[in-house]
């Protein structure tokens, strides 16, 4: 079984922040694959099924971001998901808009729903496809304050970066299926 959890914060507020670029590529990949998302599990809207002989759970914390870990440690127990089974897609901050990066492992980048995913589970080896968007422009060679990158992932994206990030789903949901199918190496010597 894998466990596929796309990361955003849940609501209508926020369906086209940044910060939930992770869900919006989970929703377009089950869309793809004909998954509905018909159950409440673990803190989690899920969705199951089979992919070229892969069993697969994808998952949508109905958690915030910051306590993406207590949905992620419930799915993982009650699915038995080992490390290498479990990918968490989510929104990059140093990576420009429009790419995308997949590795297993590696620290938190700051990102507080990976932070709390490491806290809840208590390993960090996990594999991750990580989705640009880019950071804020600065201000008069100052870096940008944690207030403005709050307010930059929380914010929706433009209508020339939801241009940009169309193109980048369906390379994302590609990804997916490579990693599923093909495994991580193949997955990162194609996609990163």
């Amino acid at each position: 079984m894998n466990l596929i959890v796309g990361l955003g914060n849940p609501g209508r507020d926020y369906t086209n922040n940044r910060h939930n670029a992770g869900l919006i590529c989970l929703n377009h990949f089950a869309r793809t694959h004909n998954i509905k998302f018909d159950k409440k599990q673990g803190l989690a809207r899920i969705g199951t099924g089979e992919i070229d002989g892969q069993r697969v759970v994808l998952a949508r914390p109905q958690t915030y971001m910051n306590l993406s870990g207590q949905s992620v440690s419930r799915l993982v127990a009650k699915y038995d998901i080992t490390p290498n089974k479990l990918l968490i897609i989510h929104d990059d901050l140093d990576l420009p808009l429009g790419s995308i990066r997949i590795r297993q492992g590696g620290s938190s980048g700051g990102h507080k729903g990976i932070k709390s995913i490491i806290s809840y589970l208590g390993y960090r080896n996990f594999n991750r496809l990580r989705v640009g968007i880019g950071r804020p422009a600065a201000n008069h060679n100052t870096e940008a304050s944690e207030d403005d990158i709050i307010a930059y992932v929380l914010g929706d994206f433009t209508a020339a970066e939801k241009t940009t990030l169309t193109e980048i789903i369906d390379r994302t949901s590609q990804a997916i299926h490579c990693l599923l199918t093909q495994g991580l190496t193949t997955a990162m010597n194609k996609y990163n």
